[in-house]
């Protein structure tokens, strides 16, 4: 029952009035709509933000009803990359229209503060987040072009990361695998662009690239999923469902039809070296597929595929396929809050071993002040006990059966109508097998306090 604890907290939250949307430029909110939860927004594509009436919209050509980059269907339903999560969920951005351009602003900064107790645990203080902008306009009678640009300030962290327990990933300095520690991000997570044909009312066509850019592969990346974006804390489960949302260079094509979406990409499958702040290049050698498909307005359900060439520095002849299928379900909640959970499951399997990992994540966001998020994961992990040696070393041992509990909320204020000024904390409990007793302690814990400013 360890597993169902954060669920059990969730489920014991209160419901509070929610607070009115700030004012936004261009944005008459005497003609919105709220949201409800009978509304299905891919009715009509020009209701969006999960359920928001935007035909009159001042500055907004609403003769051509706005629709998704990559379809016709609600903007709501698009995350990260080509990823699809529910039309209900709530629009964390803030939009801004220009001529045909229609511009959307998003940003987080987390200033944070970092424990992990037990023999390998450390603290740390450390700068994360992440700032994206995205522009978006039609071309002729039935195109749409989509730019987007993502950075992060996660080098800023250093090559070692921040402590995580149970944690293990590429390289941060080219030499060692980091284990017990979340590796930074580079600098630039995404700069991508797409362009969509439609077809008919229902149909349409796309192509997708970025440098960097996300394949087809696996639930939106975690940073962007609703049921635990407003976490500080990178899940253990993070190579297992969404480590190649930043590979340096992807292609991906793919059809939209009404609630479902294939696509395929080709992609460099190397994960990013040591050096955070450049722009790689390399062979898009790699294959991934994904098949989506949202059944109703709050619920999205993806599986995936992907068969990648020599992903890790530290082992550049060792392939590695990876297979996934998630569900995402978020409803509206009181006046204007809102719930999301995830349950996801990935397979690695390289040179004859499979290694699973689930995941189980909520949030539960009561009002405008308050977010209460948390995650359950269990993962089959062969890095946490292993010599660790120089490039080209195996750096994979005996697995092990590990997972984590991690429980956490943030109270915001608005400090403009754009900018909010939050203070959260967690508290995590990590669950290791009596053989890893020795070097991590009898269920080891950590924690993390942290400030955010957030652009909404």
């Amino acid at each position: 029952m360890k597993w169902m604890l954060a669920a059990a907290l969730l489920a014991a939250a209160g419901a509070a009035r929610g607070q009115a949307m700030p004012d936004m430029p261009g944005m008459d909110h005497s003609k919105m709509q709220a949201p409800q939860a009978a509304d299905h927004p891919k009715a009509d594509p020009s209701h969006d933000m999960a359920g928001m009436d935007m035909k009159d919209m001042p500055g907004m050509d609403m003769s051509r009803p706005m629709t998704g980059a990559l379809g016709p269907y609600a903007m709501s339903r698009e995350a990260s990359g080509t990823a699809w999560q529910p039309d209900a969920s709530a629009d964390e951005g803030a939009h801004i229209s220009r001529g045909p351009w229609m511009v959307m602003l998003h940003g987080v900064l987390n200033g944070v503060y970092d424990r992990q107790n037990g023999p390998r645990g450390d603290e740390k203080g450390f700068v994360s987040g992440m700032v994206m902008a995205m522009a978006q306009r039609p071309v002729g009678e039935a195109g749409t072009l989509q730019l987007r640009a993502m950075l992060s300030p996660d080098p800023v962290m250093g090559k070692s990361g921040y402590p995580l327990l149970l944690a293990a990933g590429e390289t941060a300095d080219g030499k060692t695998p980091l284990v017990d520690r979340q590796h930074p991000h580079d600098l630039f997570m995404e700069l991508s662009a797409s362009y969509a044909q439609r077809l008919d009312s229902q149909t349409s066509l796309f192509i997708y690239g970025g440098l960097p850019g996300e394949p087809a592969f696996g639930p939106p990346s975690f940073m962007h999923r609703l049921s635990v974006m407003d976490s500080p804390e990178a899940p253990i489960s993070h190579h297992w469902l969404d480590s190649t949302h930043t590979s340096f260079g992807v292609v991906t094509v793919g059809a939209t039809h009404g609630d479902w979406k294939l696509e395929a990409s080709r992609y460099n499958g190397r994960e990013p070296d040591q050096h955070r702040y450049d722009i790689e290049t390399g062979a898009l050698d790699s294959t991934a597929a994904r098949l989506s498909w949202n059944p109703t307005a709050h619920l999205s359900l993806q599986t995936s595929w992907a068969q990648e060439t020599s992903p890790e520095q530290l082992e550049p002849g060792v392939n590695q396929r990876k297979v996934s299928a998630s569900a995402i379900y978020t409803v509206p909640f009181g006046d204007h809050g809102w719930w999301s959970s995830t349950a996801a499951w990935g397979r690695r399997s390289s040179e004859g071993v499979d290694l699973d990992a689930w995941v189980l994540e909520s949030a539960l966001k009561p009002n405008a002040a308050w977010t209460i998020f948390s995650r359950a994961e269990r993962v089959q992990n062969d890095e946490l006990i292993a010599a660790l040696g120089g490039v080209g070393a195996g750096h994979h041992g005996p697995a092990f059966n590990v997972g984590k509990i991690s429980v956490g909320a943030i109270r915001d204020w608005p400090i403009s109508p754009h900018l909010s000024l939050g203070v959260g904390a967690l508290y995590a409990v990590n669950f290791v097998p009596g053989a890893l007793d020795a070097a991590y302690g009898d269920d080891p814990t950590g924690a993390m306090a942290f400030v955010r400013l957030k652009l909404h």
